[in-house]
């Protein structure tokens, strides 16, 4: 961490460990590119029950992984080794004059190296990137998510919205505060020809979930840049006919937590039925209160649903009528597609859905 420097209080800074490499002291907005191709980064083994891997050590040699850097702001050629650590050499895929390979797509997207804590929107967080290569794997892989309409929640630089955006019927971007949305909305033109996606059909909205679900109405004026991220009476109602929320890293907070699920379960109560998938990242500090190494709100945030096991089992003691049932999705089944990151032990998935009375 940092401070600010300059006129006033010091204000403390943070950075994301996947803008480690990228230049500490650069002010402003920074450009990295993230590539993804449709062959993911590792391979799964092909599990009995045809779920399409379990992510368990391969016996056969048949496994590949690639080794990539995690640096956003380099982005050299990945490496593929085999399970005995062998180069693997793929000459069917052709490299273009910049040495990436011909399936390749890049997604550029601007963010702040390091922020204020208030605006930790501006950067890219490693649970983003998981989600992203869920979407990705999703869209590779089936046609689930396919010209659904979704809503991402607390999107920050929009990197999931994005790739949604490439099959999705219509996707709302949401963020809070003008310079958040303003840089969602720069991202969004930055990469709607390279992913070859309609502009028109993704909104960037604000969404304060200290005023919870739906938001204010308000009249666009152009001669008040920040109304254009207000909502219409129709996109809101669009917004409820939504089948999928996203979420990554919004836990870190309990207050902005209890908003957060506030939003949900109001969103969800509402128009079709919704499921929600959420990442996040543990981050551990040492408490006073309970004089050990905690994740910071992880025990807040579990006491918002009852847990479902893979049998369909609902743990009793925390199922709540009219509340959301979650199930931990197992990282071994979402393969990496996104090169630029190293996804650490710390991450975790949750598909979250809502249980009426």
């Amino acid at each position: 961490m940092e401070e600010a420097r300059g006129g006033g209080e010091a204000e403390e800074q943070v950075m994301s460990e996947v803008h480690l490499g990228c230049p500490p002291r650069f002010s402003g907005l920074y450009r990295s590119r993230f590539t993804f191709s449709s062959r993911p980064l590792l391979l799964l083994p092909e599990s009995s029950d045809g779920g399409g891997g379990t992510g368990g050590e391969c016996s056969t040699g048949g496994c590949e992984l690639v080794v990539a850097s995690s640096s956003s702001c380099d982005s050299p050629d990945a490496v593929a080794v085999d399970g005995d650590g062998d180069l693997v050499l793929d000459r069917r895929r052709k490299k273009d004059r910049s040495g990436r390979r011909s399936e390749d797509h890049v997604l550029t997207v601007q963010h702040g190296i390091t922020s204020s804590l208030r605006s930790v929107g501006l950067q890219v967080w490693k649970a983003a990137m998981l989600l992203t290569d869920f979407v990705l794997h999703k869209s590779f892989t089936s046609s689930e998510f396919d010209g659904v309409t979704a809503v991402e929640i607390g999107a920050g630089t929009g990197l999931v919205g994005l790739v949604q955006a490439r099959v999705a019927r219509r996707i709302f971007i949401t963020d809070r505060g003008t310079d958040i949305l303003d840089n969602c909305l720069a991202n969004v033109r930055l990469n709607s020809s390279v992913l070859k996606f309609d502009e028109a059909k993704v909104h960037v909205r604000e969404l304060d979930w200290k005023f919870s679900w739906p938001p204010p109405v308000g009249t666009r004026d152009a001669s008040d840049p920040s109304s254009r991220y207000l909502w219409s009476t129709i996109e809101i109602k669009e917004a409820e006919k939504a089948t999928l929320l996203f979420a990554a890293d919004v836990i870190y907070s309990d207050t902005l937590t209890d908003l957060f699920f506030g939003t949900v379960r109001k969103l969800m109560s509402h128009g079709a039925n919704k499921v929600l998938y959420l990442t996040l990242e543990k981050r551990y500090n040492f408490s006073m209160d309970e004089l050990d190494v905690v994740a910071n709100g992880y025990k807040h945030f579990r006491s918002f649903f009852a847990v479902q096991d893979g049998c369909g089992d609902l743990d009793n003691a925390t199922s709540k009528p009219g509340g959301l049932v979650g199930e931990q999705i197992d990282l071994a089944r979402v393969p990496q597609y996104i090169r630029e990151y190293d996804r650490g032990e710390d991450l975790e998935m949750w598909k979250l859905m809502y249980c009426p009375d």
